[in-house]
């Protein structure tokens, strides 16, 4: 259950004022009838007055106006598919998962500070559909394109350089599964996102990257790495090694990240430790041309505050019909 109105809950917390305030009146009361004479003679002269249904009034009350500030809160409960028309734009992540990720030129290491950076751009998207796309040797759809952001950080956690067993570096295979995945209705307003270190490239990015610019879509890059390179760990506290028993240095090839990004019209971003580089590029996607398209959400909740507001009307009767004075009748007669 939700509240589409939850302010008017902080009404609720008048009800222990309710009582207090009632104290006080009783208090003042008992006062006044010291100073008319004795406590008892004055209750002997005054028989039908009842202590006990002034608090049972006071607590129907209580319970009436509880159930009136849930009504007017608005209290729903279920929901329903509904098809929205909004505007935005299209996301295709594509992220390296090859081992060479696991070089630690960024804490942890990069593919877990790109997964990072991936987590917080997700949490600032509207409107904007998102999906992801993991690649190595060869790549794979890992969230088609979506506006279910929860769902993308959930399958963004469950990535790792195993998500891919071919290894190798398929930039130009990767963005042309991008150019696949984006929606039938969009045919504007569509972006490549390449998060890599470019190195190993095993086929023709800036064909691929052409080609998408060609059809409307922009390629922007993100190199992930340091020139100087680094070692990649293997986790077992050695490295990787190469066939003479060398370890592996992996290095950051910005030359074919910035020719990717040249022919895809886009931009090209080296990612620092404290701004990654995603924001830069969706501010320039966010200037981009909104695509408009449906999307299907969870809405129209059912209403239930006329059932809370008749509980409400049913105990404000029941109080007003309880009074203050005793009742006459006794079940047995003396």
């Amino acid at each position: 259950m939700i509240f589409a109105q939850p302010k008017y809950l902080l009404l609720l917390l008048l009800i222990p004022v309710f009582f207090v305030v009632q104290a006080l009146v009783v208090k003042f009361r008992l006062k006044r009838i010291r100073r008319f004479g004795d406590e008892e003679l004055v209750a002997k002269l005054m028989p039908s007055y009842s202590k006990a249904k002034v608090w049972l009034r006071l607590s129907f009350f209580s319970v009436a106006f509880f159930f009136f500030v849930l009504g007017i809160s608005r209290p729903q409960m279920g929901a329903v598919l509904k098809e929205h028309n909004v505007k935005g734009a299209e996301v295709m992540i594509v992220l390296d998962v090859s081992n060479s990720m696991l070089a630690e030129d960024y804490s942890p290491n990069r593919l877990d500070r790109a997964k990072l950076a991936i987590s917080r751009v997700v949490d600032k998207l509207r409107d904007d559909r998102i999906g992801l796309i993991v690649f190595a040797g060869n790549s794979f759809v890992q969230l088609p394109i979506t506006t279910d952001y929860v769902s993308a950080k959930m399958f963004l956690n469950s990535i790792s350089t195993e998500s891919v067993p071919v290894q190798g570096t398929a930039i130009g295979d990767a963005i042309l599964t991008a150019i696949r995945s984006f929606s039938a209705q969009s045919d504007k307003s569509r972006a490549i996102v390449v998060i890599t270190d470019g190195e190993n490239h095993e086929d023709d990015p800036v064909a691929a990257a052409t080609q998408a610019a060609e059809m409307g879509i922009r390629v922007f890059t993100i190199g992930v790495g340091s020139p100087e390179g680094k070692m990649i760990p293997t986790g077992d506290g050695d490295y990787f090694r190469d066939r003479d028993g060398n370890p592996v240095v992996t290095r950051l090839d910005e030359a074919v990240l910035q020719d990717v990004a040249a022919a895809g019209k886009g931009l090209y971003v080296r990612a620092g430790n404290s701004e990654f580089g995603l924001n830069p590029i969706i501010e320039e996607i966010s200037r981009m041309d909104d695509e408009e398209y449906n999307s299907i959400v969870f809405e129209e909740y059912d209403e239930l505050y006329m059932y809370f507001l008749a509980m409400a009307l049913l105990f404000l009767v029941i109080e007003m019909l309880i009074g203050e004075r005793r009742s006459k009748r006794h079940l047995f007669n003396r």
